[in-house]
């Protein structure tokens, strides 16, 4: 018996900041008051550095050591200023009063499944961080997972939850403290809600691909004491790390030494046979290389060359990767290629690319779901894995949907959705 896939609607927000009040400006904010400001000096240096015979002044170089005396005793002088200016700004309180009662409303996000439980994070309006939840069945108890806002006393610690192991017995999750980008990754037994002792630390940028009793992840070496927080970032690497082993033994996977600033990420197809290196210089730009991990592949080859375009691997259907791709495309396509014959003259195209942006791609059930932008709102489409189209999943009213996403043998899958302004359900 076939079952049809089901959608579930699990979230709703509207927001305003301005709303549509068309009462006039108040006496209060008629007129900004001249408030006088008095900078601090910042004293200039007379040092001149030479760049292959040019002389280039720099006399501000020494602010660049964040951890010495007079910078920070400058840093205190502006920050100073510019609190006193805020202060004193008649109606900030009113628009203070106003954004904490716009922002006081519960948000979930969608859930995902692993095993027999189900997560998601929802924040109750006002909480510094979302709280992560997890429940047994969709009609257990939902109880807390994780709590960031118990994680430090000023409530700036994030978590991120990185994905759990294919056995669902371990979820890996990344920290991050206050507002830094560096990542510590601890891994938690799901059932008990043991926290194992592997700690891994310096990871920037990264998630957790798991294979196995392990995951791929990425990091930096350790910085020099003192300079964590000024180092310039090098040589981003990708580890393996096994499960009850200490970071120390973790095994490198892959590195380039020609390129010291760019960033690699790892990435696992659900069926754990391909492993996905994503290498970038910047925010715009892939290069991929790839790994049949089932057939002991020594090294990796490269299925698409960067950094002119972009490309994400959604999944594999057997030997061959579905690619969501801008290649050719501006506004995105889906292409199925082999990874041993990845030239774009083999691609397979799954779906064309349409007049609308196509935002993002999930697969669950065994189906494609398409996210396209249309007219400032979203539209969403159910294909097989043909590429046809099946139907177009009939949204609450026009808005933005996300989510889409789970495993190939779910039957139910989330998706948030945030009605536009001023329509009415």
């Amino acid at each position: 018996m076939k079952t049809k896939n089901v959608i579930m609607l699990v979230s709703l927000g509207i927001g305003s900041l301005t709303g549509c009040s068309s009462e006039e400006k108040s006496e209060e904010t008629k007129e900004f008051p001249a408030i006088a400001v008095s900078y601090p000096i910042s004293n200039k240096d007379t040092l001149v550095v030479d760049y292959h015979g040019t002389s280039i002044a720099d006399p501000y170089r020494w602010l660049e050591f964040d951890t010495a005396a007079n910078v920070s005793e400058w840093v205190a002088a502006e920050n100073k200023v510019t609190f006193d200016y805020l202060a004193q700004i008649p109606f900030r309180d009113k628009i203070k009063a106003r954004l904490t009662d716009i922002f006081n409303y519960p948000r979930y996000s969608s859930p995902f499944r692993v095993g027999e439980y189900y997560f998601f994070s929802k924040n109750d309006g006002l909480q510094n961080q979302s709280v992560i939840y997890y429940q047994q069945g969709l009609d257990g108890e939902a109880k807390v997972f994780l709590d960031p806002n118990k994680m430090s006393e000023d409530g700036t610690a994030a978590v991120s939850l990185l994905g759990a192991s294919k056995d669902n017995k371990y979820m890996a999750y990344a920290t991050n403290q206050s507002g830094s980008d560096w990542q510590q990754i601890n891994i938690m037994e799901i059932e008990t809600l043991k926290k194992l002792d592997d700690q891994l630390n310096w990871v920037k940028f990264s998630g957790a691909a798991w294979k196995g009793d392990g995951f791929y992840y990425s990091r930096y070496d350790e910085p020099a004491k003192g300079k964590e927080l000024s180092n310039k970032n090098e040589y981003h690497k990708i580890y393996f790390h096994k499960i009850g082993t200490s970071q120390s033994s973790d095994a490198l996977v892959y590195e380039n030494k020609k390129f010291p600033l760019r960033y690699y990420g790892a990435q696992t197809t659900e069926d754990e046979r391909f492993l996905i290196v994503y290498v970038s210089e910047g925010t715009d730009g892939t290069e991929l290389y790839c790994k049949d991990l089932n057939a002991n592949q020594k090294d990796f080859s490269m299925i698409f060359k960067g950094f002119d375009d972009n490309a994400t691997i959604i999944d594999n259907i057997g030997d061959k990767l579905i690619m969501q791709t801008d290649a050719d495309a501006p506004n995105q396509k889906i292409v199925l290629l082999d990874p041993k014959k990845s030239d774009k003259a083999n691609w397979q195209t799954l779906i064309a690319e349409k007049e609308e942006l196509l935002q993002s791609t999930g697969m669950a059930g065994d189906k494609i779901f398409t996210n396209y932008l249309k007219d400032v709102t979203t539209r969403v489409y159910q294909h097989d894995l043909t590429g046809k189209v099946e139907r177009e999943i009939e949204l609450p009213t026009l808005g933005t949907a996300g989510g889409f996403n789970g495993k190939k043998d779910d039957k139910i899958i989330f998706y948030t959705f945030q009605m536009c302004s001023g329509n009415q359900m």
